[in-house]
């Protein structure tokens, strides 16, 4: 009988005759052993076939039990060392090495390996009973010569069954003490899977399973394309492609491997973490395409990879490097004698050499060059497969490949001899494809570029120039040199000379590493704020100025101004004390990016005396270069370390991760490459644009279990700016509408007027989820679902007579969330009702019934209820999917134009500073204030006030005074005057910069 066509058996069906098609035997289930977890005449029959000598002498000692004996044996060892070791190496039985599987070799020399390798038995077993306590079945089950390494759960949609469910059953149904399911000892991989989408783990933890997308993506984007011919299904190609036989013994062979991590914890404990590492899809798609390319193509390419952070680069280098070394043509000729991974990442050296020796189990594949040239010239001498170096070696290893000849005796004019080399570039820079690079390509370019440059010298008859002609051959691309260049934000010049065509050989979109929730989106919560400052001219006379020169200057003045730096750092640290600090489990993190060393200098001066002034728990450190004079103060000068109260440069990272501090003062520094999960908040007072706006702002991208966004504070930019920069690499992101603020006061009053909800509701809502912590406890979960099922059943009804209504409620509910979410990080509010509504109107959104298609917001689902219970979740951001991206536009008109100086009057120019600086008032505003000034230079108490007293003291003599004086002029100027009276911030601007200004005229009056 045949199955339904639209249910999961059929589905099923679909798969495992694919594979059976290509390659896969059928196991079915009553020939598993539950209890050992494997197959255990399948795994007897590969033994006896594979490795005949060695079972008849095990037979020899053991008569008619020599397969139970075996089979202990080989249960004992892969619990002990987990199956994917004794996969690749084998295990011992009674002195005997017996190899459960054998993987293809790198060429085809070895007739006797590949007869071996086509003997493997990869096989298909639908419905698996694997439990000795039940009957619960697994969908399909992949095993290699018995031992079972895939797990797949699948959903069919048709059915409104999803991939979603396959995941929930992996977490609550598949009891991860099962011996099938044990951490590393059976199964590596389980996948669910449904006709759309593919998640993955390699770790069953019950509830806390975290499961991967393992999709293809979509047009930069997450998911999946569908197929192009319209007869497969979207998720096909996990089983025509990633499960393929000869693929996934390729996996167990050269991709899966086990990843250990040493960290201290807050105690400064060390903390051993072990996750098993599968490749995410487009890892395996991009070092499979290079590896083929450079195969078919032999060396003398470049390849340009544009991953965006959060691709798990380091893997996909890890394994690129691998399969590169031992890389063979199709005349299984090497086709490179050493490949060389040019790093300035510590991480990466260790990680390298800890995957390779899993594939390899030897030592010496791999060698880090962390002492001088010379280790590096032995080396290239030497062959070493691969080799993990800095660019900066390269300059003197012809020095010491002719030291290295003398000591030999042999002497030598320090060139290699001609050998092809894979050079894989961790961050190809710009200056990594140009002259910084030059000196490596003439290292390893040989005798082979010495010949070049001697034929140069023969057709242009200019004997005794080899080294001009060497220099000029080392330039461009070398015959037996590829170039692997991994980078996330690439330059014009790095698509120039890595790309094809300017193109990259393989792209993994930051639109996709944010949709498959791998890295954070950093413009969902951005707002730049307005710095109230007017500069005021103090001379009698306008001078005509260089306007770029006197622009910076003034700009410099009003950076560094005591005032200025003491305004901002209450705004930062309050900002921090009352919405970062709490978040990411209450281990937040912040940096703030200065825009020189002196402003470092200044701001960390400036947060310790706040701080401190305070008695708030926060504790800062401050990052720059070199020592810094003081612009005040003669022979006094700033060191980092001074500052940081002995902290070294090189123990600042991990110091900094520690529960002790929490926030980073910057300049220059951990702007790039700086990886902290913990950092939540980016304070930014510094002009950024193009790629270091990129860069900076992305240092906040990194997920963490408890980090749930992000948030920047911007001091300087444009955000027209900041989204062109973005744009320029980033795949369209989700649409973040800005709402003028004022509105959040009206859409209240409308959803408080609307009957969805009474204010009766919200507070026995808010008296629940703000219990205090010692009175909380699991049953409030029930009832705050009670309690916000009236509001509920009152949206379904309004569904149901007026599904316009509804959607504009909707709109609202989730317009208000939005907004509040927003502007609370900011506006420190003290109006409690809109936070009580605001935490309302998030888990009414939630839970009301969805319309038809994705709601433009996706707020906290149920399982975050608890999770998730007391942290604000914010919306608002610069939106990327609109406008087109800037080209990587070449240097061709760089230095076309002659820059004219041109000059304008200072008064002119300290107006055009001023609107840099958000101050937006016309002549009739000036004039009004000009009149307060002129007022208050008429009382004769603040005449002598002005000749006694400092500028300081004199302000608090005239505040009193100023408040009057606005009040006399109301009528004159209404809108100010609201202003003044309503917002302190404002008041506490104006009032210093009208002091300042009768300051000065009044101590200049005879």
């Amino acid at each position: 009988m045949n199955p339904d066509r639209h249910t999961e058996e059929a589905f099923e069906i679909v798969v495992e005759s694919v594979l059976l098609e290509n390659g896969y035997a059928s196991i079915t289930s009553d020939k598993f052993d539950r209890a050992s977890a494997i197959f255990p005449d399948a795994v007897l029959d590969f033994i006896r076939a594979a490795q005949p000598k060695e079972w008849k002498a095990l037979e020899a000692l053991h008569g008619e039990k020599t397969g139970a004996q075996v089979l202990a044996d080989l249960v004992k060892w892969i619990d002990a060392n987990g199956s994917l070791s004794t996969l690749r190496h084998g295990f011992k039985c009674y002195g005997k090495t017996l190899r459960v599987a054998t993987f293809k070799a790198a060429h085809d020399l070895n007739a006797e390996l590949e007869a071996r390798y086509a003997a493997n038995i990869v096989s298909v077993t639908r419905q698996l009973r694997y439990s000795v306590r039940n009957d619960n079945e697994l969908d399909l089950v992949l095993s290699v010569n018995g031992i079972p390494v895939v797990s797949i759960e699948l959903k069919n949609a048709l059915t409104r069954s999803t991939v979603e469910d396959a995941i929930r059953q992996y977490r609550r149904d598949r009891d991860p003490r099962e011996p099938i399911f044990e951490f590393k000892r059976r199964i590596l991989a389980h996948f669910a899977v449904d006709t759309d989408a593919v998640f993955m783990t390699t770790r069953l933890a019950g509830p806390a399973t975290h499961f991967l997308p393992f999709n293809q993506g979509d047009n930069g984007g997450a998911g999946n394309p569908p197929d192009p011919n319209g007869k497969a299904y979207r998720t096909a190609y996990l089983w025509e492609e990633v499960l393929q036989r000869d693929s996934l013994l390729d996996l167990l062979a050269r991709f899966i491997h086990l990843q250990i991590e040493e960290r201290r914890d807050d105690a400064g404990r060390k903390v051993k973490k072990e996750t098993l590492i599968f490749p995410r899809y487009h890892q395996l798609e991009a070092v499979r395409e290079l590896v083929a390319a450079a195969k078919a193509d032999g060396p003398g390419h470049n390849y340009l990879i544009e991953h965006s952070a959060g691709s798990g680069k380091s893997n996909t280098i890890g394994w690129l490097t691998h399969r590169l070394a031992s890389l063979h043509d199709d005349a299984n000729e090497r086709v490179f004698e050493s490949v060389i991974v040019i790093t300035d990442r510590v991480v990466l050296d260790k990680q390298l050499q800890d995957t390779i020796y899993q594939f390899e189990h030897k030592h010496g594949v791999v060698q880090k060059i962390d002492d001088n040239s010379r280790q590096l010239a032995e080396a290239l001498e030497g062959s070493v497969p691969i080799i993990i170096t800095t660019l900066q070696k390269f300059p003197f290893v012809s020095r010491q490949l002719v030291r290295l000849a003398e000591e030999r005796g042999t002497g030598g004019d320090g060139v290699l001899k001609t050998r092809n080399f894979a050079v894989v570039i961790d961050e190809a820079h710009s200056s990594q494809g140009g002259e910084a690079a030059t000196d490596l390509k003439e290292v390893l370019g040989g005798e082979r570029l010495r010949e070049e440059a001697e034929l140069y010298m023969a057709e242009n008859d200019s004997a005794g120039e080899e080294e001009l002609f060497r220099s000029m051959a080392k330039r461009g691309r070398q015959a037996n040199l590829s170039f692997f260049a991994f980078t996330a934000t690439p330059k014009h010049k790095t698509m120039a000379v890595f790309g094809d065509g300017g193109k990259p050989a393989h792209r993994y979109t930051m639109r996709q590493a944010i949709e498959e929730g791998f890295i954070l989106d950093v413009l969902k919560h951005y707002t730049t704020y307005a710095t109230y400052f007017r500069l005021l001219k103090s001379s009698d006379d306008d001078p005509n100025v260089v306007r770029k020169k006197a622009a910076l200057a003034l700009a410099r003045f009003l950076k560094l101004h005591p005032h200025n730096i003491s305004q901002k750092t209450e705004v930062m640290v309050e900002h921090f004390h009352t919405a970062t600090q709490h978040k990411v489990g209450g281990r937040a993190k912040a940096m703030v990016v200065t825009g020189s060393r002196l402003e470092a200098v200044r701001y960390k001066q400036s947060f310790d005396d706040y701080i401190k002034a305070k008695g708030y728990a926060i504790k800062s450190l401050v990052a720059f270069s070199g020592a810094v004079p003081d612009d005040k103060l003669p022979d006094v000068s700033y060191t980092e370390e001074a500052m940081n109260l002995g902290v070294r440069e090189r123990e600042l990272p991990d110091v900094f991760s520690t529960s002790e501090y929490q926030v980073l003062l910057v300049a220059e520094k951990y702007q790039t490459g700086f990886d902290q999960p913990l950092l939540h908040t980016m304070y930014v007072d510094r002009r950024l644009s193009g790629i270091q706006a990129v860069q900076t702002l992305s240092r906040l991208n990194r997920t963490h279990p408890f980090k749930e966004d992000t948030f920047i504070l911007d001091f300087v930019n444009d955000r027209d700016e900041i989204q062109e920069a973005f744009k320029t690499y980033y795949e369209g992101a989700e649409i973040g509408e800005e709402v003028d603020p004022s509105r959040m006061y009206q859409i209240k009053g409308e959803l408080d007027s609307s009957g969805i909800y009474s204010l009766v509701d919200i507070e026995l809502f808010s008296d629940v989820y703000f219990k205090p912590k010692l009175q909380q406890s699991p049953a409030d979960h029930q009832k705050l679902n009670a309690i916000i099922d009236r509001p509920v059943g009152n949206f379904t009804e309004i569904i149901k007579s007026d599904p316009s209504e509804a959607e504009i409620l909707r709109g609202k509910i989730l317009a208000y969330c939005s907004l509040y979410g927003f502007l609370s990080q900011i506006i420190p509010y003290q109006d409690s009702d809109l936070e009580k509504l605001y935490v309302f109107l998030r888990h009414l959104a939630s839970k009301a019934p969805k319309k038809g298609g994705s709601p433009a917001y996706q707020f906290d689902d149920e399982v975050r209820l608890d999770y998730y219970r007391l942290q604000k979740i914010s919306e608002g951001s610069i939106s990327l999917s609109e406008g087109t991206a800037a080209h990587l536009d070449g240097p061709s008109s760089l230095g076309s134009k002659v820059a004219r100086e041109d000059q304008v009057p200072l008064s002119r120019l300290i107006d055009v500073v001023n609107d840099r600086f958000s101050t937006d008032f016309n002549n009739a505003d000036q004039l009004f204030f000009d009149q307060i000034v002129e007022a208050a230079m008429t009382d004769a108490s603040l005449r002598q006030a002005a000749v006694a007293n400092p500028g300081e003291k004199f302000e608090l003599l005239f505040k009193n005074l100023l408040e009057t004086l606005f009040v006399e002029r109301m009528d004159q100027n209404e809108e100010i005057f609201a202003r003044y009276m309503n917002d302190k911030d404002f008041q506490r601007v104006v009032t210093n910069w009208l002091a300042s200004d009768a300051y000065i005229k009044l101590r200049k009056k005879p």
